[in-house]
This record gives structure tokens, C-alpha cells and sequence, in this order.
């Protein structure tokens, strides 16, 4: 991995609606950059999604999932040009390693048209024989 203490501000950050914003460590490997942005993905839909039956603990629960994510992208937290290569390194797997966690804590199981959860495994409702679409 190679040292970016020397990288110029044009590397480091980028301007939005007049607002300058940090840009993504470009270290990152692109399955771990990939893992990252799906965690933010997903933390963002539970933000914008969260007042819809919130029980309280929704909103906050996503909101972390994006910061966890923004510090693993090196968006936030320790600036990615500051930091070693073994810094950077734990810095992300930190981060993933802690969104994994989350993600495996949410509530209900995941579905998909077939009626099976994560990885095909059946859902509760495939195993009593419902389909997802039955009350």
C-alpha cells in the first residue's frame, strides 16, 4: 500500500452544492470499497425509511451504520492521508468488522420472492409452509 501523505487537496476533496465534502480513501480494495459502500447503502435507506414505524431505536441504529461506514470509507474520523498503511488497514476492517455485526443483529429475517432468507436458507414462514405473501 502506498504512502499518501503527499496526495494534494484536489485528491482529498471534492466540492458538492459549494460544500467541500472528503473523498474516499483510494486505497481501499474494491471488495472491501464494495462492502462499505453496501453497509452506507443500507444505512442510508434506514435514515430515510426510519419514520415509518419507528419503535425508537430505528433512526439511531441507522444513523451509526452510516457513520461506521463514512469512517471506514475514510470519509470520517482520522484523515486516511494522515495515516499509515496499517492505520488505514485497521480502520476499515474495524469498521466492517462492526457493520457485519450490526447487520447480523437486525430484526426479521430478509427475504426474497422464494420465500427463502439469507444464503437460501428457508424463512420461518417457508419452514410452516406459508409463502411470504400469505397473512
Amino acid at each position: 500500500m502506498a504512502d499518501l501523505a503527499d496526495t494534494t487537496d484536489d485528491e482529498r476533496f471534492f466540492l458538492h452544492s459549494g460544500r467541500r465534502w472528503r473523498k474516499t480513501d483510494p486505497s481501499l480494495p474494491d471488495d472491501v470499497k464494495a462492502r462499505l459502500m453496501s453497509h452506507l447503502g443500507r444505512g442510508r435507506s434506514g435514515v430515510r425509511n426510519s419514520a415509518k414505524g419507528d419503535d425508537g431505536t430505528a433512526l439511531p441504529r441507522a444513523r451509526h451504520t452510516v457513520q461506521l461506514a463514512k469512517e471506514g470509507l475514510g470519509e470520517r474520523g482520522t484523515p486516511w492521508w494522515e495515516q499509515s498503511a496499517a492505520e488505514r488497514e485497521a480502520r476499515w476492517s474495524a469498521a466492517l468488522e462492526e457493520l457485519d455485526a450490526l447487520q447480523a443483529k437486525r430484526p426479521g429475517p430478509r427475504q426474497d420472492d422464494t420465500g427463502e432468507g439469507p444464503a437460501g436458507t428457508p424463512s420461518r414462514d417457508a419452514a410452516a409452509g406459508r409463502r411470504p405473501d400469505d397473512a
